[in-house]
């Protein structure tokens, strides 16, 4: 008994440390993953030297399996049936039931589905599923370690002797002409749009460093005209949605001194009129949650910086400029 509430406890202790978001990840994005990456949305960007582990699927979403999303509205998806990959949606809520309890079963000594009957509180079925969430986002996370990646040409971006974009482009294949869907195809939606390999410029990386900073400070100053100018109407629309739940709360997200340290190419192509890149950043920056009514820090450190890894996807219309790129979707690293 008092092995199993030890384990009960660790698994309770770990599960709130996933689950609790903190004011620390307030800056654009809310440190979640959102946005759409064209035939690419439901399928993971290529590990980099910057993001080793890859990327986290999408939270929020407007974007339908196999259809580009480029001059089109679409409705917010949420998690469903089958939704989202293995790990969410009904089926995986339910599968991650049966194999939690199995897997603490092993861990009491009762068999692989031996400790189902021992546990009769909704707490215990909870842990259980948590387990199974824990050991997933493990093998997820070594999985995205070891994919294989190619090294490309150094782009020097005037910041040191290899330049602050490696060049490096993850394990999947960008030769030639592509359908994304691998093996299985598009998915349930249909087939997904067919994508060339997109070759990207010193411009460009250039434009991506600098939409960087240009996001985060029209974020910090609740500029919604020029997030919409620098964004997708679907990322303008979150931004909007954080801006209004930070209002509410009678908060301001105060972002300062953003500094590009590091990034790499994760992935670039092009699928009916529209070209995407997908680039691993990684930066520092000043991230404060204060108080609007007397300009009090709430949370955060205002002369500590912070650094973060993410993933940017940036989406332009075929030919445009380097000038041209917006972001389409931001993803954890």
């Amino acid at each position: 008994m008092a092995a199993h509430r030890k384990v009960t406890t660790l698994i309770f202790a770990a599960l709130l440390g996933f689950g609790l978001a903190t004011d620390a990840d307030a800056r654009a994005g809310g440190g979640s993953s959102s946005g759409s990456r064209g035939g690419r949305t439901f399928s993971a960007p290529p590990a980099t030297q910057t993001a080793p582990r890859g990327a986290a699927p999408f939270e929020r979403s407007m974007a339908q399996p196999g259809q580009s999303t480029f001059g089109r509205a679409a409705q917010p998806q949420r998690g469903g049936l089958f939704s989202g990959g293995f790990g969410s949606g009904l089926m995986g809520g339910l599968l991650g039931g049966f194999l939690g309890a199995g897997l603490f079963g092993l861990l009491m000594g009762h068999g692989l589905f031996g400790g189902m009957g021992g546990l009769s509180s909704i707490l215990g079925l909870v842990l259980q599923l948590g387990l199974l969430y824990l050991l997933f986002r493990f093998v997820m996370g070594f999985i995205r370690s070891r994919r294989p990646a190619m090294q490309g040409a150094a782009f020097d971006s005037g910041h040191g002797e290899r330049g602050l974009f490696g060049g490096l482009v993850g394990g999947r294949p960008q030769n030639g002409d592509l359908g994304q869907g691998g093996v299985f195809g598009g998915g349930m939606g249909g087939a997904a749009p067919r994508s060339r390999r997109l070759d990207v410029t010193a411009a460009d990386y250039a434009a991506f460093e600098q939409r960087l900073a240009e996001i985060q400070g029209a974020y910090s100053k609740e500029d919604r005209g020029a997030l919409a100018r620098l964004a997708t109407a679907e990322m303008a629309r979150y931004f909007a949605e954080e801006l209004a739940e930070n209002a509410r709360k009678g908060l301001r997200n105060e972002l300062a001194d953003v500094r590009f340290l590091q990034g790499d190419l994760s992935e670039a192509w092009r699928e009916d009129a529209a070209e995407y890149a997908s680039v691993a950043m990684k930066f520092s920056l000043i991230d404060t949650m204060v108080d609007r009514s007397t300009g009090k820090t709430v949370s955060g450190e205002p002369t500590l910086p912070q650094e973060a890894t993410e993933l940017w996807t940036f989406m332009r219309r075929v030919g445009g400029a380097p000038s041209e790129w917006v972001l389409s979707a931001i993803q954890q690293a």
